[in-house]
């Protein structure tokens, strides 16, 4: 992957710099098995990383893909466009978390400021996060399978409902009292 580290330290502190990053097909293949779907057709990372105050900086970008996973139900390939807006907030002074239980906080852009940023970690991240979790294709449906031991009434998802047999039983009771 092309150098995409970009050092703080070296950045104009007083201005913004920006960055464009469209991977090539090498690249978006290694993303691709990283993140574990069968590819990325198209990819495009680009933005600005401006400081904030005297310490801290915000990484503001769009990325673009068009990724292709397997469907949940039939594992044909699914194509999806993503657009996403990609936020980071570097804190110089993020309170560090400390024990086994930690509390999300409300705004999940904030980050420790790192001595550098990995853009190409900052896209795969991001990538991953906006993929859908469970792709489908057109028309794909999960249908039901029964399974049982030949001469035994196989347990339908109707059956196994708790108060299905309610239902009939007041039914028949009303009809008794007819």
């Amino acid at each position: 992957m092309p150098q995409s580290l970009l050092r703080l330290a070296d950045l104009a502190a007083s201005r913004g710099t920006s960055f464009a990053l469209t991977p090539d097909a090498d690249d978006r293949t290694a993303i691709a098995d990283t993140l574990g779907i069968v590819g990325i057709k198209k990819l495009r990372f680009e933005g600005n990383l401006t400081p904030q105050g005297r310490k801290d900086w915000v990484l503001t970008a769009q990325l673009g893909a068009t990724v292709v996973q397997d469907c949940v139900v039939t594992l044909d390939p699914v194509t999806t466009r993503i657009d996403e807006a990609v936020t980071r907030q570097y804190l110089a002074d993020l309170p560090e978390t400390t024990g086994t239980e930690v509390e999300m906080p409300e705004d999940d852009t904030l980050e420790p400021l790192p001595d550098s940023i990995d853009l190409y970690a900052v896209l795969t991240e991001a990538l991953a996060l906006a993929l859908p979790l469970y792709p489908r294709a057109d028309g794909a449906e999960l249908g039901q399978v029964v399974y049982t031991r030949k001469g035994v009434a196989p347990l339908t998802d109707e059956a196994a409902r708790p108060f299905a047999g309610l239902g009939a039983l007041r039914d028949s009771l009303k009809n008794k009292d007819d």
